[in-house]
């Protein structure tokens, strides 16, 4: 059984030790749209006059057997080129506490696979490690430059390219994260990056927020 979206944390990547230089100079909290908008947003309807009534539809006869789900090819490789982000990309489900689960290596990025895959409806969540205290700044410390308009290449594990166009990045609270619109299944297709941001709290270990970015497809 899939876990539910509402029910996935996402916490995301406790860098245990001290801060990574980068967090002594932040960039603005927010860029582009807020993020609840731009995932909450409906699908958009096509224009023009309302259809006419169509026929009743003839009974279909079909075999009871459950049709097989269609293959879904995971991302392999995401890329902001002009913030020097480029990663691989694992799938990944989740941990026993609950949250998302990352790859232990902060130079690889997770997505998330009880989502959907980039590209179809909903939003497809991949996510990494801000930095570690033993192995340094992770590839998606480079989010917290992203703006919107730079362009997000993800390589499918069959080799087929997509490009989106950020329209957001946010910095939001770990304790307010609208998880259910980050990781929707349905709506337009949006491709979701994630890796911690905002203060570093040695209480926890961690830091306070995320930096969430939000791209669309290219048109």
């Amino acid at each position: 059984m899939r876990p539910a979206a509402a029910g996935v944390v996402l916490g995301l990547a406790l860098a245990v030790g001290t801060p990574a230089v980068w967090v002594l100079s932040r960039p603005p909290a927010a860029a582009g749209a807020p993020v609840e908008q731009v995932l909450g947003a409906p699908a958009p309807q096509p224009a023009g006059p309302p259809a006419a009534p169509s026929p009743a539809p003839a009974v279909a006869v079909r075999d009871a057997a459950p049709s097989p789900a269609p293959a879904v090819v995971p991302p392999a490789r995401v890329a902001v080129p002009a913030r020097g982000l480029d990663a691989p990309v694992d799938p990944v489900g989740t941990a026993p506490d609950g949250q998302m689960a990352l790859p232990d290596d902060v130079g690889r990025a997770g997505w998330y696979r009880f989502g959907p895959a980039p590209g179809a409806p909903g939003s497809a969540v991949v996510a990494g490690h801000v930095d570690d205290a033993e192995q340094g700044l992770g590839a998606m410390a480079a989010l917290r430059g992203v703006e919107p308009g730079d362009e997000v290449v993800v390589t499918d594990a069959a080799g087929a390219v997509t490009r989106w166009r950020v329209v957001s990045r946010e910095l939001l609270d770990k304790q307010a994260l609208p998880v259910d619109v980050l990781f929707r299944r349905d709506g337009p297709p949006r491709l979701t990056l994630v890796t911690c941001g905002g203060p570093f709290l040695p209480e926890v270990g961690g830091y306070r927020d995320n930096v969430v970015v939000v791209a669309e497809p290219a048109p």
